[in-house]
């Protein structure tokens, strides 16, 4: 058999899959987590830090080294660490005399891959053969939330057919779709980093306003998708007294569509959009719906501002993403790996803060929440800003 791009297209697709049953298996089972080992808010929420602090040393790491291990070399390695980070999180807790341990250690491997992936995926997309970059990358990260989809639904049904006693299975389950992923990465064509035009440098990329916008831009995108996304099982169910699969499906997986929905329509229609127009929207309507999450009085009120919300915040991450890629063409894997890592650092710090915040303030997830909404007021006064900057010719 022949592989062309179109099946790098489909690896890169099912890599982003992967990503998000790394980054969204683990908060489902947070209240079981919580009930069998006696794991408060904030260590929970350390969790979260653990898996995208990682993420943000790998970014770092895969953005030094990349260029001497090829993007092929790499991305089987992440592959492999996802793998054996899932099959570890369903055994370390089971075996070890301190189950918290056994998580982290699970947390640390799969997000070794999951930094990997970050980084490499999107350049890879970005340098096959085609035009409108924007919505090719918007209908690649579109996948990610299909993926968070299929976790959520998945793993909310296996739980309620097997019972919370056998969780451990599920991430053992999970495991195969990266066992199977990194054998087409092993053969698909991709285009090397040697294959690329001259590149800008770090100190050049960083030395531009623009592009330092664009990254408080990242690290707003990515604390207000990721406070919301991982912390609503869990609210729904301790904070709105709901059934763990009502809040499952009207919580996280119904965030998960509309951010699906959200990154396919411009991924489709995204060559007709303004794309500065369209991320200022998505910051103000990201806004709203933390306002009615925190404040609605009604439990299903408060789920459908945590729904809707994945709809607010579909295009942060790879508008941004297409934003600066199309203002510094030549910003390389350099630039996709430092806008990865600030992307890293908004979803490592955001859900933390909430839990520690919730956890100290008395009053439930509400409160961490209601601090987490100023990453969306961030990320609109940096699109006002960003309008107002003009790029150099010479950093085009």
């Amino acid at each position: 058999m022949k592989y062309t791009y179109k099946h790098t297209m489909r690896a890169c697709y099912m890599g982003y899959i992967t990503q998000a049953i790394v980054n969204n298996l683990a908060p489902i089972l947070f209240i079981i987590f919580q009930d069998q080992y006696n794991i408060s808010l904030e260590m929970l929420g350390r969790l979260i830090l653990i898996n995208f602090g990682t993420q943000i040393i790998v970014d770092l790491l895969t953005v030094k080294y990349v260029e001497r291990i090829g993007y092929r070399k790499a991305t089987v390695i992440a592959h492999i660490c996802c793998a054996l980070g899932l099959m570890s999180l369903g055994i370390l807790p089971q075996i070890m005399s301190k189950p918290y341990i056994g998580l982290t250690i699970a947390v640390v491997i799969y997000a070794i891959g999951g930094g990997i992936i970050e980084v490499l995926i999107s350049p890879i997309v970005e340098f096959l053969p085609g035009e409108e970059k924007a919505s090719a990358m918007s209908l690649l990260h579109s996948f990610y939330c299909w993926g968070q989809v299929g976790v959520v639904l998945i793993t909310t049904f296996l739980l309620k057919l097997m019972g919370g006693d056998m969780w451990f299975v599920l991430p053992i389950m999970w495991a195969s779709i990266p066992l199977y992923n990194l054998t087409r990465f092993l053969k698909v064509p991709i285009v090397e980093p040697h294959a690329e035009v001259e590149t800008m440098s770090t100190r050049a990329l960083l030395s531009t306003r623009g592009f330092v916008i664009a990254l408080l831009l990242m690290l707003a995108a990515g604390a207000s998708e990721l406070t919301m996304s991982q912390w609503s099982s869990l609210f729904a169910e301790q904070g709105l007294q709901v059934p763990k699969v009502i809040g499952d499906l009207l919580g996280p997986c119904l965030f998960a569509v509309l951010m699906g929905i959200g990154r396919m329509v411009y991924g489709i229609w995204g060559h007709k959009i303004n794309l500065n127009r369209a991320l200022l929207g998505s910051g103000i309507l990201c806004i709203v719906c933390y306002a009615l999450t925190i404040f609605a009085t009604h439990p299903l009120v408060s789920l459908l501002g945590c729904a809707v919300c994945g709809l607010s915040v579909s295009l942060m991450w790879p508008g941004t993403f297409s934003l600066t890629s199309a203002t510094y063409p030549r910003g390389g894997t350099v630039m996709f790996g430092i806008l990865a890592v600030f992307g890293d650092i908004g979803a490592a710090m955001g859900p933390w803060i909430a839990g520690v915040v919730s956890d100290r303030a008395g009053l439930g997830l509400k409160a961490g929440l209601l601090v987490a909404i100023i990453f969306p007021v961030l990320l609109v006064v940096g699109i006002l800003a960003l309008k107002n900057i003009a790029v150099p010719d010479e950093l085009k």
